[in-house]
């Protein structure tokens, strides 16, 4: 794979609570030089994003009911809302853990379809295209509710399944991305996230079926 290629599936990620105005300065620019898929920001971020990225072609992604997933519909739903008219383009949205534990699937299909319902209406009136990306945070999940969750991510018409918000016990597996590709088809993405630190990962989530990168250091990995 080309560098360019590599690059062009890479959202650049600065999600600390800690992250200062510098910093996101410093992430755009790396993602502007790197022509990378987009930065990941939190959506305090998402106005001094885009007005950074501006004519660059990079995207701006937030987080919606990061990091737990553990908040009201209606919220998640203005989370997106909001950042949609802020400048965002893509939508990271954790799913509702603990309804996929007591597999309450009409819950969760719900949670997702507020939030692709209201990135939908909004993009419209912003006139550009945006998406939606479903965490599963799988390092709390069996194979069964990640092939479950991913069923319903696809009836609720999301645009990606997502591994890991990368705060939780764990991160991107090789496994758990072959069954989510598995599971959701070619139909839509596959985005692996938490822990990858090195090409050499990101290639084996690009093998097992990824078709795009969540990540920190994505200056070293189109360095490698």
């Amino acid at each position: 794979m080309t560098k360019k290629a590599l690059a062009g599936m890479i959202d650049h990620t600065n999600l600390k609570a800690f992250a200062t105005t510098k910093d996101i300065e410093n992430l755009c620019k790396e993602a502007a030089k790197n022509k990378f898929a987009s930065v990941c920001v939190n959506s305090i971020w998402v106005r001094k994003a885009a007005e950074l990225l501006a004519g660059t072609g990079v995207k701006v992604c937030t987080v919606v009911g990061f990091p737990l997933g553990a908040c009201s519909h209606r919220t998640k739903a203005y989370e997106a809302s909001a950042a949609i008219q802020d400048g965002a383009s893509e939508i990271d949205m954790v799913i509702d853990i603990g309804a996929v534990k007591d597999g309450r699937w009409d819950d969760v299909k719900q949670d997702i379809a507020d939030v692709v319902g209201s990135v939908k209406r909004n993009a419209k009136r912003a006139e550009r295209e945006c998406i939606v990306k479903v965490i599963l945070e799988t390092c709390y999940l069996t194979n069964e509710e990640i092939e479950k969750a991913c069923r319903v991510c696809v009836k609720a018409k999301a645009n990606f399944v997502k591994t890991s918000t990368g705060f939780g016990s764990g991160g991107a597996t090789v496994e758990a991305v072959k069954l989510m590709r598995e599971t959701v088809g070619k139909g839509i993405g596959v985005k692996a996230a938490g822990g990858i630190r090195d090409k050499e990962t990101a290639m084996a989530m690009i093998e097992a079926g990824a078709n795009r990168i969540g990540c920190s250091n994505g200056v070293a990995l189109v360095k490698d």
